[in-house]
């Protein structure tokens, strides 16, 4: 069965022959063709015929529910209160709907993953999904109304059980309108159930490939929200419980929903179906690597020691352990030994769902296991300590004062900006060494830029920086330029995409895999538009303005996510900028070296304008929270953030030296190879350019003689 749909006939869609025509008459057969209209009597409607493991599937759901319940029971939280409280039907079906909600979740992201990046692609209309993919965008489109559906409830039964009343309760309408716009939780889900309705519309209104990309960006977006809600948010250490449920939920979702949208789906990949399965395989590995670190994060937060494991809580837990090995075996059996069944069509197909079936029960359980830990107090008080607001306003205690050995020896992890920078710099290593093998060479020095990048970008993120980087100003100043400044540039020199695509293989089944997807990124209009070099320049230098006199400065100090957002948008807009300036990877044509200078001398000369402006002012930047941190005097408050100036100030030279020096040397570069070409070139026509010249000069003298 080919998964590629021929051109399409007269009468079929303009998007090929991977979708019906308009009124219904053609219909995509298994190859993807289509059947002429019938003249017969249309058959009377007939309910479709569900097989075994279809059936399995669906009993998922209520099984996810059924374990939910029973793990809330299991740590008491279904015990009668003294209170009067919002009513049984908040009580049982907020946990019902919040394991609905997750599983159609996983289900809608992972189709996308699948079409994304898995299904074969369509051969005839380059960009336009094939029937397998459209079909995986059809089905997602219809699990995210699903999802929709449940997160509006979710909102609601939120509301009544953060207020104590039911729904039925009068006035509960305006409650509910207060806590969906003037109550972070509210907000979060909100937020979520618009970018879910975001990827809904997406769906529905394009069959281009990337636009599902963008829909299943979308998807995992909405999930990120969701990680400020429960007790991660209030939690001690609510920074790297924030950030690990995030990658929980982003893992689970990935894993579970791919390979129920593979079950689903292996009728329509037919003889793809080996390839789709060893891609699925890779992914559901790295899936597996995110849950288990994550949960390592998590358990580590929540449990004091091994007696807690003794407790309700601690059980379920073990219980959820449990699971995740049995899948990581089944995952290890699926790719070891199924997988090679896959060649043979005659014994694929039972081994393969019977195994892949298993999973996703064990996985239906899994997940009703982590919505009752969700809601259940764990035997650690999440709480911070009470009496210090700058403990839970910080998320760990108040460091010691800052001196600079403390900044070179202190050290609060940042587990999901360390599990990045670890496979950041393994990766590239390993990508380096495999190119090695291969027999090809590679700058070490790129390397060794690389490594260090990775290494400052460590240090910023769980080192110094960060620890005392939301205590002062002027430590604050420094986390900023390590994160602008001093991380992108060694990042940018090592070359990352060049790497990847001499590593990563090319796909020939018209599907996008990393590196197609790398290669349409970088070509991409928007691409183009960041690469021009005013608005990298702006990007870059005018962001400050923006952060530090506006409401954001604010956000990120008192908000998680704010913070999050800082960090990330500082990082990326060092790298675009360099990348501008100095890099290596292809993409857009840069501009020529002198237009690069010019704008890198106005850049620095503006960000030195910025320093001075701090230096000079007398108005305090945030004064909330340095007085929230204990500062009570507005002079040395001000004298923190005019030393904060002068590190914003002094801080570019160096990188700006640098990247001076480089740009001169790329330039010189550039001029010798173009010298050396046009050498090349006169060698073997005989400066027949040269002479061509000289003959044009001597025919325009010749006509100026004529005309006097």
């Amino acid at each position: 069965m080919s998964t590629t749909a021929p051109r399409p006939a007269a009468g079929q869609s303009a998007h090929g022959a991977d979708k019906p025509s308009a009124d219904g008459a053609d219909r995509p057969t298994a190859d993807g063709a289509t059947r002429p209209p019938s003249d017969e009597a249309p058959e009377p409607f007939r309910f479709p015929t569900l097989r075994t493991d279809e059936v399995v599937l669906l009993l998922c759901l209520p099984l996810t529910v059924a374990v939910a319940l029973a793990g809330l029971v299991l740590t008491g939280e279904f015990a009668p209160s003294v209170f009067a409280g919002p009513g049984d039907l908040v009580t049982y079906g907020l946990p019902a709907a919040r394991a609905l909600h997750d599983a159609l979740a996983a289900v809608t992201i992972g189709l996308l993953l699948l079409a994304t990046f898995v299904l074969p692609g369509q051969r005839d209309v380059p960009g336009v999904v094939s029937y397998s993919q459209w079909t995986a965008a059809r089905w997602a489109a219809r699990a995210a109304a699903g999802w929709l559906a449940t997160a509006l409830v979710l909102l609601v039964l939120t509301t009544a059980d953060a207020i104590g009343a039911p729904v039925t309760s009068p006035g509960f309408a305006g409650q509910l309108r207060y806590f969906a716009t003037g109550i972070e939780l509210g907000q979060t889900m909100v937020v979520s159930a618009a970018c879910v309705a975001a990827a809904m519309v997406v769906l529905l209104v394009s069959r281009k490939v990337s636009w599902v990309a963008v829909a299943c960006a979308l998807s995992v977006a909405a999930l990120l929200p969701l990680s400020l809600s429960g007790h991660a948010a209030g939690a001690d250490e609510h920074a790297n419980a924030v950030n690990s449920l995030a990658i929980h939920l982003v893992g689970v979702t990935a894993w579970v929903g791919g390979l129920v949208a593979l079950v689903l789906l292996r009728r329509r990949v037919g003889t793809h179906l080996p390839t789709v399965v060893a891609r699925y395989s890779t992914i559901a590995g790295w899936a597996f690597v995110a849950v288990a670190f994550s949960g390592v994060v998590n358990a580590s937060l929540r449990l004091d020691g091994l007696d807690d494991l003794a407790t309700p809580y601690g059980l379920l837990l073990v219980g959820k352990t449990v699971a995740l090995c049995l899948l990581g075996a089944a995952g290890y059996l699926q790719r070891r030994r199924i997988l090679p069944l896959l060649r043979d069509p005659a014994r694929s197909s039972r081994a393969f769902v019977r195994l892949s079936v298993t999973e996703v029960v064990v996985m239906a359980t899994t997940m009703g296991a982590s919505v009752a830990l969700s809601r259940s107090a764990p035997p650690v008080p999440q709480n911070p300590v009470v009496g210090d607001p700058r403990h839970a306003l910080l998320g760990f205690p108040y460091p010691d004062p800052v001196s600079v050995r403390n900044m070179l020896t202190q050290v609060h992890v940042d587990w999901a900006w360390l599990a990045l920078v670890c496979v950041l710099a393994g990766g590239y290593v390993a990508c380096v060494v495999r190119l090695r093998r291969r027999g090809d060479s590679w700058p070490v020095g790129r390397t060794v830029s690389w490594l260090l990048g990775c290494l400052v970008l460590a240090y910023v993120t769980s080192g110094g920086p960060a620890v005392y980087g939301s205590v002062h100003f002027s430590t604050h100043m420094i986390q900023h330029m390590g994160l602008m400044m001093f991380a992108p540039m060694p990042l940018v020199l090592g070359g990352p995409v060049l790497l990847l695509l001499r590593v990563l293989p090319h796909r020939t089944d018209a599907s996008r895999g990393p590196r197609e997807w790398i290669l349409v990124l970088v070509h991409s209009r928007y691409a183009r538009f960041l690469a021009l070099p005013p608005v990298a320049g702006v990007l870059f230098a005018g962001s400050l303005v923006a952060f530090y006199y506006t409401g954001w400065f604010d956000f990120a100090l008192f908000k998680h996510q704010g913070h999050v957002l800082m960090q990330v948008h500082f990082l990326a807009s060092g790298y675009l900028f360099f990348w501008m300036l100095i890099g290596v990877d292809p993409g857009p044509a840069k501009a020529s070296p002198p237009i690069r200078l010019v704008v890198l001398l106005v850049t620095m000369a503006f960000h030195a304008f910025f320093g001075v402006a701090v230096m000079e002012s007398n108005t305090l930047l945030a004064p909330d929270w340095w007085r929230a941190m204990g500062g009570d005097d507005q002079v040395a408050l001000l004298a923190d953030q005019q030393t904060g100036g002068g590190i914003a100030w002094g801080a570019g030279e160096l990188p700006v030296v640098l990247a001076a020096l480089i740009v001169v040397f790329q330039w010189t570069r550039s001029d010798a190879r173009d010298a050396k070409r046009y050498d090349r070139q006169a060698e073997r026509d005989g400066d027949a350019e040269l002479d061509a010249y000289n003959a044009r000069l001597a025919d325009l003298g010749r006509r100026a003689d004529e005309q006097r």
